[in-house]
């Protein structure tokens, strides 16, 4: 759950290579709740302002205990929960409220280190039956942050 199994280049160009991440590590779980044992590196290697922070950790715990309880013998799912729990008070703090939900939207702002900062949205399209998300960053056609997404496609990957 909330493990990036694929991205294209635009992810690249706008929020860094996952590549240079641990396979283990590219989750948004642990990235956004990382465990006091866990290597440095970030799922994206550029800081993530959600405009709703609380609320989007909020909405990635309840999503993480939905997924549990519809897989509860899934090995890598409980690992997952142990070590965060175990690693991360914060996450622990939202766990054991026991909020049940799916995560669907938000707004972030990226730090980009060429272009600045960037709002976009983000939309997360989710497939009942696989569990499967697909996480898409827009912004409004002809807007400024639009000009601002586009050229980091343009520029490609930088560090």
């Amino acid at each position: 759950i909330w493990r990036l199994v694929w991205w294209n280049r635009s992810w690249t160009s706008l929020l860094g290579d996952p590549a240079a991440v641990a396979p283990e590590y590219r989750n948004l779980v642990t990235s956004r709740f990382p465990a006091a044992t866990d290597p440095p590196g970030r799922l994206a290697d550029r800081p993530v302002i959600s405009e709703q922070s609380e609320a989007t950790d909020r909405a990635i715990v309840a999503d993480l205990r939905r997924a549990s309880a519809r897989y509860p013998r899934d090995q890598r799912l409980a690992a997952l929960i142990r070590r965060t729990l175990d690693g991360n008070a914060r996450f622990a703090a939202m766990w054991h409220e026991g909020t049940v939900a799916g995560h669907t939207e938000d707004r972030k702002t990226i730090r980009h280190p060429d272009i600045g900062d960037i709002t976009v949205d983000c939309d997360v399209l989710h497939d009942t039956d696989t569990d499967l998300k697909i996480v898409i960053y827009t912004a409004a056609p002809g807007s400024e942050e639009a000009t601002k997404l586009d050229l980091t496609r343009v520029t490609g990957v930088s560090s």
